[in-house]
């Protein structure tokens, strides 16, 4: 396809027009030669809505391993023998020295994530606690949780305590989400992402690129959140574990994964658009491109893997030319930043 056609797909994006599902298949199975007219295309959709901001987010795993779930691409669910650290809902004290390394580290948004297969009312309980105390200290930090399935009541209660998003993630599509999991079903997350919509909080909803689904399953995906009107987008890239199911897998080429976040901006224009788990270990040297349909990164890793430090990250966005949003900057010099 010609420049031309994917600058159409950014105005039509804009336009609120969305992609039809042969030109959906069209961007994902593009030519890598057409790579850089697809970026741009997904720029002028992202510099629309997001300029050249980039937002810094961190997680903080609250509780690790011991889930009874079975996905397949996680370390620390049931299936998984992967060597891992297992331990108990962090304390208070620990989420706040969390969202403290968070904002030092210039991040707008702090995560609490929690393995399992949802919270009890016990957890809910600890982490509204925690969350009014991380406002009251930090009261512009936005505050996202992931606790697995929730219901109206359990979003209602995090929404009074100050919390903004909920992650819950659709994964995959409808179709091939049965391949990845057998303990909950896809309209089980269907149900967690609408409690936090009528709860009144914004949703945090995207998936995993890589594992084994086709780019049909991908389109559905991208489509399936278009309707949502999720607010939020993490687009993961499976990074395997050893001791998973699909510890297995193969990396996704980089160019793949850069036009399936094209991909997103175009179906999910107005997103806060997220290169998250994976994009260190499947774009590589070419992660900085996912500046161009993202508007949003990870800061000093995952919950059970590694990632790209807080000093890097700020030297490949101002390598491109981009700036933090809400940030504070920090000083290059900080070893342990570096």
């Amino acid at each position: 396809m010609s420049h031309a056609t994917y600058d159409a797909y950014a105005d039509r994006a804009l336009a609120g027009e969305p992609l039809t599902r042969p030109e959906s298949l069209g961007v994902l199975s593009a030519p890598d030669d057409e790579l850089r007219d697809i970026l741009l295309a997904a720029f002028r959709v992202r510099e629309h809505y997001w300029g050249r901001r980039v937002k810094l987010c961190m997680l903080k795993n609250a509780r690790s391993g011991l889930c009874p779930e079975d996905c397949n691409y996680c370390s620390q669910s049931a299936v998984s023998s992967a060597e891992i650290d297992s331990y108990p809902l962090l304390s208070h004290d620990e989420l706040l020295d969390g969202a403290r390394a968070a904002a030092t580290r210039g991040a707008r948004r702090y995560c609490m994530v929690t393995s399992g297969r949802g919270p009890s009312a016990r957890d809910i309980t600890h982490l509204t606690a925690a969350t009014r105390a991380i406002k009251s200290e930090f009261p512009d930090i936005e505050i996202c949780v992931s606790l697995g399935l929730l219901d109206e009541g359990q979003a209602v209660a995090l929404k009074e305590s100050g919390v903004g998003w909920v992650n819950h993630n659709l994964n995959t599509s409808e179709r091939f989400h049965e391949q990845i999991c057998s303990t909950h079903t896809y309209a089980d997350r269907l149900r967690t992402v609408r409690a936090v919509k009528a709860a009144g909080m914004a949703t945090c909803c995207g998936g995993i690129i890589g594992m084994g689904e086709t780019d049909d399953d991908i389109v559905d995906l991208a489509f399936a959140l278009r309707e949502i009107g999720t607010e939020s987008l993490p687009v993961n890239f499976l990074h395997p574990v050893e001791g998973t199911p699909l510890g297995d897998a193969p990396s996704i080429a980089a160019p793949k994964a850069l036009k399936s976040l094209a991909l997103f901006r175009f179906t999910n224009p107005a997103s806060d658009i997220r290169a998250a788990g994976g994009r260190e270990r499947n774009l590589g040297d070419w992660q900085a491109l996912a500046l161009y349909p993202a508007n949003s990164v990870f800061i000093e890793g995952y919950l059970t893997t590694t990632g790209l430090a807080t000093g890097p990250t700020h030297r490949m966005i101002e390598a491109l030319g981009f700036s933090l949003e809400m940030g504070e900057e920090i000083d290059a010099a900080d070893a342990h930043l570096s």
